[in-house]
């Protein structure tokens, strides 16, 4: 497991088993996961995501408490996977860190409550699974846009396709007037909860 440059998110690389017959790996470990992030996942939704070429879904979040953990793996196609640090006080606010997601080498991303999560497709159809620590709060949910200047992500391609509710969403100097986004302060009590804990 490789922590990012933004607390807490991690990039998790399964050891692949392969022969004549195909392949076998353990995607999720909860143990290794608690070991590594010092916290436990507690699994309370699974998704499917899947998307075709060019599509860029994000960056969405979810109020803290109580977020929405998630750890995600491509398990069809390829995907640029990407981790946004929306806390407000964080040190590492406003950055972000993508890791390539695919069908090939299988790692997965973790991201604790409190990051903004996005992904483009890569591959003519690609599809994202994702175990989440909270169900979805359709009223907690929120978004910042892709494409933000004052985010700068380096999406591929050159004509993204945007759900309205993406193509619509605020920059995030804009959520944060607004007051959408998470406390630094407040996501890492929350995370220090014994809940969360190994």
């Amino acid at each position: 497991m490789r922590e990012l440059t933004i607390e807490g998110a991690f990039e998790v690389v399964p050891q692949l088993h392969g022969d004549q017959r195909g392949l076998f790996t353990e995607w999720y470990r909860f143990d290794r996961l608690a070991e590594a992030a010092g916290r436990s996942l507690r699994l309370a939704q699974a998704n499917l995501s899947v998307s075709s070429r060019g599509v860029v879904r994000g960056i969405h979040f979810a109020d803290t408490p109580p977020g929405q953990a998630k750890y995600v793996t491509c398990v069809r196609g390829a995907v640029l996977d990407v981790v946004v640090d929306l806390r407000v006080g964080s040190p590492t606010f406003g950055r972000w860190e993508a890791v390539r997601l695919d069908d090939v080498e299988r790692h997965a991303a973790f991201l604790p409550e409190g990051l903004g999560h996005g992904f483009c497709a890569l591959t003519d159809v690609a599809t994202l699974s994702y175990l989440c620590s909270a169900t979805y709060n359709p009223a907690a949910e929120h978004a910042v846009h892709p494409f933000d200047a004052e985010l700068g992500i380096e999406w591929p391609g050159t004509t993204p396709l945007l759900s309205a509710r993406d193509a619509a969403a605020p920059t995030m100097a804009e959520a944060a007037a607004a007051g959408l986004l998470p406390s630094y302060e407040v996501c890492r009590s929350y995370l220090a909860s014994p809940s969360h804990l190994p």
